[in-house]
């Protein structure tokens, strides 16, 4: 099982990163391999352009058309996601959901910000293809509390709505490992056979 991860984020301080490291953990104690990406993991001019011909671009997209899920957080800036998000999601092929589980996250300054999912982040990723999308998960100011290193920690209620959906996204993992039996080679009948 492939997931992998994006981080509309470039700091491992921010929120949204912190809310996909927790997904991820969640992730791990099941016996699932994340990758993350984010815009620091390719060269600028590449990333700005989406050169699809910049061997870093190109793992890329063979890691992104081997999973079996994606797992996108942002943070919300004027009532869409980020743009480092834009970029990542830019590098992917025209149907590179197609395949894909897809879980959206999302932290914002203010409940209001809750329909970004909804009506900016889930039209372009159903543009891309993916026709099976999570509901997604929205923290809010008070679903992050701040540790005294700096980094941001779940609250109760987020960390529950973020296992239920690892719950539903390793349920569906692991109902596509489960291949159907091959069909058995149809053998030649003859009414020689039947006599």
């Amino acid at each position: 099982m492939n997931v992998v991860t994006l981080a509309g984020s470039a700091s491992v301080q921010s929120r949204s990163t912190a809310l996909l490291a927790f997904m991820e953990s969640q992730l791990h104690r099941r016996g699932i391999e994340t990758r993350r990406f984010c815009a620091d993991n390719f060269p600028s001019r590449a990333l700005i352009n989406a050169d699809h011909t910049d061997p870093v671009i190109q793992a890329f997209q063979k890691t992104l058309a081997r999973a079996n899920a994606v797992i996108v957080a942002t943070p919300v800036h004027q009532a869409s996601f980020s743009g480092a998000l834009k970029l990542l999601l830019d590098l992917a092929p025209q149907r590179g959901l197609e395949h894909c589980t897809v879980q959206a996250l999302a932290t914002g300054g203010s409940d209001q910000h809750l329909l970004m999912l909804d009506y900016a982040l889930k039209p372009v990723l159903s543009s891309m293809g993916a026709t099976h999308q999570l509901p997604g998960i929205y923290a809010g100011p008070a679903d992050l509390g701040k540790c005294s290193n700096g980094h941001h920690m779940p609250g109760p209620d987020i960390r529950r709505r973020v296992e239920q959906a690892v719950e539903t996204l390793a349920s569906l993992l692991e109902a596509r490992q489960v291949k159907p039996l091959k069909h058995l080679e149809k053998s030649t009948f003859s009414l020689a056979q039947a006599g």
